[in-house]
Formats: C-alpha cells, sequence, structure tokens
C-alpha cells in the first residue's frame, strides 16, 4: 500500500485534522447526488438496460475481473452485452472503440484487458454517456451494456447497481475522503442491488447480506510468446520475481504464495505505466505480474516474463439476481 492507503486503515491525528474535510466532501457528495435524483442535474437514460459495477472506497476491488464474468455470464444466457469504461490513464479526447491491439497508454490498462478477453464490444471514453451512444451506434444488435466503474457516475442512468467490496481492506477507518478511503458514506449501500465480497471476510464491518466473489486461476501465459503455457510448478527451481501495480498488490502476491511460488514481490502504484529497466531485476529467471500489468508490458515483452491468467468465480444467486432484475425490465 503507498502512504494515503496505509494510513486510511487506521484513524490517526492525520485523519482528526483531515476530518473536517471530509466533512465537507460529504457534503458535496450528498448533494451532487440529490441534484440528480431530483432532476436538477440530467441522466441520460439509454434505450438498453445498463448495470453499473463500482465501489465506494478509492483503490483497486477486483472490478475488472467481475465486469468479464458478468459480460461472459450475459452471453451465455442469450444476451449481447457491450462496456463502457472510463479508462484510467487514457489520452484520448473523444469516445472510440478499443480493440486488443491498442495501446493502454492511450485507451487505459482496464479496459485494454477487457477488450481483450470479454469477446463483446469495448468502448472507452470521460463521457460515459457519449461512450455508451457511440457503442450502441456502432453495435446496434448489443441489447445489454455493463459500465466498468461507474457508481459515483450519476449522468448516465442505470438499471443494476452492484457494489464490490475488498473483503480484506472493507472500508479502512470508516472516514470519507480525504480523512479516509470512502467515495460514498457506507449507507451508500442500502440502494444496491448486489453487494459482493471480493475475497476472505477478514475486514469488519462487512454487510452479512454480502454476496461472495473470489478469483481463480493457476496458469500463466509467457508475454513474448502467449501461446506458450505454464504451470506452478514451473517457477518453484527458478529465481522469481513478481510485480504489481493494481489497486491491492498484497493479494496478488498473497495469491502467488498459495501456489506454491516462492519470489521477490515489488509493488507499484495503481495504473503504473511500467519502462523496460523497471523488470531487469539481476539474476531473474521468470517476473510475473498480473494481466493488467501484461497489457503495459507487452510492448517491451522478454521471454522470462509472464502473466497470470484469473476469471471471477462468484455466488451463484449473483446471476440469478441478475437475470430476474432484467427480465423485469
Amino acid at each position: 500500500m503507498n502512504f494515503p492507503e496505509r494510513a486510511w486503515q487506521r484513524v490517526t491525528l492525520l485523519t482528526v485534522l483531515l476530518y473536517p474535510v471530509s466533512l465537507v466532501f460529504r457534503a458535496l457528495s450528498a448533494l451532487r447526488r440529490a441534484a440528480y435524483a431530483a432532476a436538477l442535474l440530467k441522466s441520460r437514460r439509454l434505450p438498453v438496460p445498463v448495470i453499473v459495477v463500482g465501489n465506494i472506497t478509492v483503490g483497486g476491488t477486483g472490478k475488472t475481473p467481475l465486469t468479464l464474468w458478468l459480460a461472459s455470464y450475459l452471453a451465455r444466457h442469450g444476451r449481447r452485452p457491450g462496456i463502457v469504461s472510463r479508462g484510467h490513464g487514457s489520452s484520448l479526447r473523444e469516445p472510440r472503440e478499443v480493440n486488443a491491439a491498442a495501446d493502454a497508454a492511450q485507451v487505459g490498462d482496464e479496459p485494454l484487458l477487457l477488450a481483450q478477453r470479454c469477446g463483446c464490444p469495448v468502448w472507452v471514453g470521460a463521457d460515459r454517456v457519449a461512450a455508451a451512444q457511440g457503442l450502441l451506434n456502432a453495435h446496434p444488435a448489443c441489447d445489454v451494456l455493463v459500465s466498468d466503474d461507474g457508481l459515483q457516475h450519476y449522468a448516465l442512468a442505470r438499471d443494476v447497481e452492484i457494489a464490490l467490496i475488498d473483503g480484506e481492506r472493507g472500508f479502512g477507518n470508516g472516514f470519507l475522503l480525504p480523512a479516509g478511503p470512502l467515495r460514498e458514506p457506507v449507507s451508500r449501500l442500502r440502494s444496491v442491488d448486489a453487494i459482493v465480497v471480493n475475497g476472505p471476510r477478514r475486514a469488519p464491518a462487512l454487510p452479512a447480506s454480502a454476496l461472495t466473489m473470489h478469483l481463480q486461476g493457476d496458469e500463466f501465459y509467457n508475454l513474448l510468446n502467449p501461446g506458450h503455457v505454464v504451470g506452478p510448478a514451473y517457477f518453484r527451481s527458478r529465481r522469481v520475481h513478481a510485480v504489481a501495480g493494481i489497486g491491492n498488490p498484497a493479494r496478488f502476491f498473497t495469491y502467488l504464495q498459495t501456489l506454491g511460488i516462492d519470489f521477490e514481490a515489488h509493488a507499484f502504484p495503481d495504473h503504473h505505466a511500467y519502462r523496460p529497466e523497471e523488470l531487469a531485476f539481476a539474476g531473474a529467471d521468470a517476473v510475473l505480474m498480473t494481466e493488467k500489468d501484461a497489457v503495459k508490458c507487452a510492448r517491451f515483452a522478454s521471454e522470462i516474463q509472464w502473466a497470470l491468467r484469473v476469471d471471477a468465480l462468484t455466488d451463484p444467486e449473483l446471476g440469478q439476481r441478475l437475470l430476474k432484475k432484467l427480465a423485469s425490465l
């Protein structure tokens, strides 16, 4: 964790000092949401149902794997989904479609990973409404949209809200920004259609009614030759380094340990733009990373770099609840 994330896990003197500012942030957040609810600010409703995946805390909670799972689940049940994303770190000024060969520096790492794996249209743009409209214009057969990390983007009207919580970090110290990690109060969860906890429930105060989600996978593909796939045993007699530039690097490192791999860990900030020299570890036989990191390293891939492919395993009730809600619309 970086300094703010560590500080947000407990109540400190800094928390007390920032508390008045967090009250202002809370008031502005509530005022903004109320303005949308009262139609003082415009929410645009699209001609197809919109499913929003997001969280109420700063940092990664596993939204991208869940978005991939939703797109796959919907496709398996006869729907034709599309995905819209903000594209953190994107250099684009106008919404555009993301293809599997795009540059992560232009479209963002998460949208590129979604495009490479989901098998459905992916559009990216700071204005999610414009991105969604562009997607529907380009793919008129699309009959449902999934908005990745869009819980607080109220300009896009939604039919289903899914809030994701990190099971280890939870709500941190329970304060809103900047005194804590919360974007919105925990009470916001009362209005969503489903709450999903990613990983073990170790954090306090997690909702008892929340559904479960875990990430699973034990195959690593080579960045230079993606068709070359190996299991964890391949690395057990090698000098291994592992990097992670995601919201919670510790989750990735802990998972590698459960696979029986010994390694030296290197945590980077979320969405970090890697340089080749940062992965040139002396004496390394292998460098392991997440898929989100891999899309940014592909341009300078080497034969010792490997990415772990993971998929979300969710509570069956999530899919049942989703289909029931869509059928009622």
